[in-house]
């Protein structure tokens, strides 16, 4: 069975905490700050493996979390970095971020490797935060999350020739005459309802071969998703020759293959205009049958003013298949001849990734009368990884959104004493507090830290830990 459509969700690994320690040895009571830092988590990746041929794997294993970082420990140990964890794809898989359908990737080569969730950083040890004014710092970092996300995965069949047509054209009865394959063939439509693939050999083995698919039969808005369309449709972008196959005995129903014909280009070219850039080559099949044979002048003469090759054939007794397939052949050594000539431009590969983001950036926005929410990759990851248990992370983080702008944005909208402001996965209550947590009036409101370090602090300190 093909299964051509997956959804699985990817965690990659979280960064490890960073160690608050303090050298104690014999004879050095104040040895300082020796805490080290948490390692990388480990990231997840898709990578192509060539043997497989469908996603159906991932309809009994879904969900897929790569190693988290170890938490640094004291004497300046970091910790271990988490193993990534590679999840392998069949060719032809095309990577989507289901949530905001952001294409991530198109994997096509053997062994192809993209990265599609980032690991979290190592949380930095108390070691970093030692400074002229702070010689005892009892602050470490908490390990960054590492990134999840629900994957779309996609498969379009890697073959080199595409059979379209209308149901029951005689595509099935083609490719079994034309290679091995033995797909399921009966005289009534939609009868192949998943793609089939067969290899052709032109002059028996060791002679040009070629992969030819057989793409169940489309319908008059398939483009539009009439019928299976968009299920079958997307094999075909991938072919390098089409075969169009058309009945020309006009089949039980007594339709026009002219215009059968008219109505799959319509089609294909709604789908993607770029299909026609291929060279198509249309097969006048079934001409075993009196009808097929009475009606094949016209039908060829009106195709080759069109500027199409026309090749007349009965799939059914494999007369004229070995004089359509050698055309196939002759059309693909062309297309390698051309793709071997020096190009004027090199052809960019088919790959996307994220963005580059502006971690600094941020927005403040009024979500209720006393609610607020800060955005921004940046101080969401600060947010994260900050240990508010440490009161010298409290101030460090008070120092970041002051320096940021961000607490000036928040009073320009308002904000107030007791006012609950939401960043990352925190619910953070505006102003300063007592012993007992309740929040001091206003005239005492959260203001800048009563120190002030060597250095400016940032939530994008540096890379270290990682």
């Amino acid at each position: 069975m093909l299964v051509d459509r997956a959804r699985i969700f990817v965690k990659a690994g979280d960064g490890g905490n960073g160690s608050a320690s303090f050298r104690r040895e014999k004879y050095v009571p104040r040895g300082g700050p020796d805490g080290g830092d948490g390692g990388r988590g480990g990231e997840v990746r898709l990578r192509v493996n060539p043997s497989l041929t469908s996603l159906l794997a991932f309809k009994y294993s879904s969900h897929f979390k790569a190693e988290n970082g170890g938490s640094g420990g004291k004497r300046l140990r970091h910790g271990k970095s988490g193993k990534p964890l590679t999840v392998e794809v069949p060719p032809g898989t095309v990577v989507w971020n289901d949530e905001t359908g952001e294409l991530l990737a198109d994997l096509t080569d053997p062994d192809e490797t993209v990265g599609v969730a980032r690991s979290g950083r190592g949380g930095l040890g108390n070691t970093h935060f030692k400074s002229s004014t702070r010689q005892a710092p009892r602050i470490a970092e908490l390990g960054e999350p590492g990134e999840e996300l629900w994957l779309r995965l996609e498969l379009r069949l890697i073959a080199d020739i595409g059979l379209v047509g209308m149901p029951n054209a005689g595509k099935s009865t083609l490719l079994a005459a034309a290679s091995a394959a033995k797909p399921k063939i009966a005289d009534y439509p939609f009868t192949t309802l998943e793609p089939n693939l067969g290899v052709v050999e032109l002059g028996g083995p060791g002679g040009q071969a070629f992969v030819l698919a057989d793409i169940p039969g489309l319908i008059e808005g398939a483009a539009s998703g009439s019928g299976l369309g968009h299920e079958f449709l997307r094999h075909v972008v991938r072919t390098k020759v089409l075969i169009h196959v058309l009945d020309a005995s006009g089949g039980l129903e007594g339709r026009d293959p002219l215009n059968d014909f008219r109505v799959i280009n319509a089609e294909l070219r709604l789908f993607d205009p770029g299909l026609f850039e291929k060279p198509i080559l249309v097969a006048l099949n079934k001409i075993d049958l009196a009808e097929a044979r009475d009606d094949l002048d016209r039908l060829r003469d009106s195709l080759s003013r069109q500027g199409f090759a026309v090749y007349p054939i009965s799939a059914a007794t494999g007369q004229g298949v070995v004089d359509l397939m050698n055309a196939v052949g002759a059309a693909l050594r062309e297309l390698a001849e051309q793709a071997a000539r020096p190009q004027e431009k090199p052809q960019e590969r088919r790959r996307y990734t994220m963005g580059n983001i502006d971690e600094r950036a941020w927005e403040v926005s009024r979500e209720a009368a006393n609610q607020f929410r800060v955005t921004g990759v940046g101080i969401e990851r600060f947010t994260k990884m900050t240990n508010f248990a440490f009161a010298d992370a409290v101030e460090r983080y008070q120092r970041v959104l002051e320096s940021s702008g961000i607490e000036r944005e928040l009073k320009r909208q308002g904000v107030r004493a007791g006012d609950v402001v939401h960043i990352a996965t925190h619910d953070l209550i505006w102003g300063e507090q007592d012993e007992e947590g309740e929040v001091i009036p206003e005239a005492e409101e959260f203001d800048a830290a009563a120190e002030t370090d060597d250095e400016e602090e940032g939530w994008d300190d540096d890379e270290n830990g990682s």
